[in-house]
């Protein structure tokens, strides 16, 4: 297993946490990993492992979660996360085009910032993070009276009774997920609290539902500025697609909107495609971005 370090960097007025793998070569290039809704950093660490020695990684901690700094508002918003990585990326690699990776709601800011600082990305590897599900301005009422409902009355994180309990969790979700690899999540996911139970890394905030409605318009007309190779993955078992109610007609549309877009499906994976299947999802990194660079 790899050995990571911690940096902290002050980001936008908060302590930001960043796990970086050293690289051991000398010509290795940076790759930067983004985690998806209620992750962590260390979530990569089995894709690490699987990538080759050639590369230096780093993986933030989003604003509120592991061990990065909580937001100081009642609720997170989305925007934030652009920003957030705007900063980031000055911190990690100013001086160059990245290589960035984004799972999830990682993916979903990545494609973002792709399409907004076009010249700032030099490959694009999106797991997963394709998107919202498209909403009509006949929901507005009601979400923001949810979003008004939430704020009296925040949600809650669940408490575990030990790590184990959190990893028995972990499985139950993903099935797919060897017990290994779910109590090393465990114990950096989780932290003990004052009683002794354990609780993830997170702001409950975070699941405060967001009250502007997804403009489908708005994420489309970002992807069509991208100027970087995109490697577009998903993965043969997810449920994201019936989650997000897309149809096979919505989700080709999205791809659609890249000028310049690789399509690949894992097989034998979910949604946590970097945990199912981390060494394919390794290989297609490395092969799509080397080919970038020759």
């Amino acid at each position: 297993m790899r050995t990571a370090e911690s940096v902290f960097y002050d980001i936008r007025g908060l302590k930001y946490h960043v796990r970086h793998w050293p690289a051991t070569g000398a010509d290795a290039r940076r790759l930067v990993l983004l985690h998806g809704w209620m992750d962590f950093s260390a979530s990569f660490q089995f894709l690490v492992d699987a990538l080759g020695s050639g590369w230096e990684v780093f993986a933030p901690d989003w604003r509120g979660y592991g061990l990065s700094e909580w937001g100081r508002s009642d609720c997170y918003w989305f925007p934030d996360y652009i920003a957030d990585l705007d900063a980031l990326l000055q911190r990690i690699q100013p001086e160059a085009p990245v290589d960035l990776v984004g799972h999830s709601l990682g993916g979903n800011v990545a494609a973002l910032y792709a399409g907004v600082r076009p010249e700032r990305i030099a490959g694009l590897v999106n797991l997963e993070g394709f998107g919202m599900a498209r909403t009509h301005p006949d929901q507005a009422p009601k979400r923001y009276g949810l979003w008004l409902d939430e704020l009296r009355e925040p949600p809650q994180l669940k408490s575990y009774a030990d790590f184990s309990a959190l990893a028995d969790r972990m499985q139950k979700t993903n099935p797919r997920l060897p017990r290994e690899r779910a109590e090393f999540l465990a114990q950096h996911w989780g932290r003990r609290t004052d009683d002794g139970r354990v609780v993830l890394r997170g702001d409950p905030a975070h699941k405060i539902i967001n009250p502007v409605l997804y403009h489908y318009a708005e994420a489309r007309a970002c992807w069509q500025s991208i100027n970087a190779p995109v490697l577009w993955v998903d993965a043969a078992e997810s449920d994201i697609q019936k989650r997000m109610k897309l149809a096979a007609e919505d989700y080709a549309d999205r791809r659609n909107a890249h000028r310049n877009l690789r399509y690949v499906t894992v097989e034998g994976a979910g949604h946590m495609l970097h945990h199912d299947q981390p060494e394919r999802v390794a290989q297609l990194i490395e092969e799509f971005l080397r080919e970038l660079a020759t």
